[in-house]
């Protein structure tokens, strides 16, 4: 990503001739000032390349994180889609209860007042 920005390679600049004038620099300042650039840029790359590790990283936990979140909200929808059916049953459960108390304790009294029982089903 970042390596498109950099004008220059480390091998670039270490390949570089420069023209000897009469009057020109010294070349052994300049090989020293070259190293010091050598090593910055190699520095570069080696902090952009872990940058980039770390960037693919925390895009591949982050999509992992989203995931994980559309999977929580559908379980939540199914388990509040699960919790209004439970109310249902649970009122069809109180009916049934009813009717068994009717029966239990209806035949109880039935057999001091018989009725018929077949309304109640």
């Amino acid at each position: 990503m970042y390596q498109n920005k950099i004008a220059l390679t480390a091998k670039d600049i270490l390949n570089k001739d420069f023209k000897i004038d009469t009057r020109g620099y010294r070349l052994k300042e300049v090989d020293q000032f070259l190293d010091i650039i050598i090593g910055d840029y190699e520095q570069f790359n080696n902090i952009i390349s872990n940058l980039e590790k770390e960037k693919a990283d925390l895009l591949a936990e982050n999509m992992n994180l989203k995931q994980e979140l559309r999977s929580a909200k559908m379980h939540a929808e199914i388990v509040e889609n699960n919790t209004s059916d439970v109310g249902v049953s649970n009122m069809d459960l109180l009916k049934r209860i009813s009717r068994l108390e009717k029966i239990v304790y209806g035949s109880r009294s039935e057999e001091n007042d018989p009725k018929d029982d077949s309304e109640d089903e």
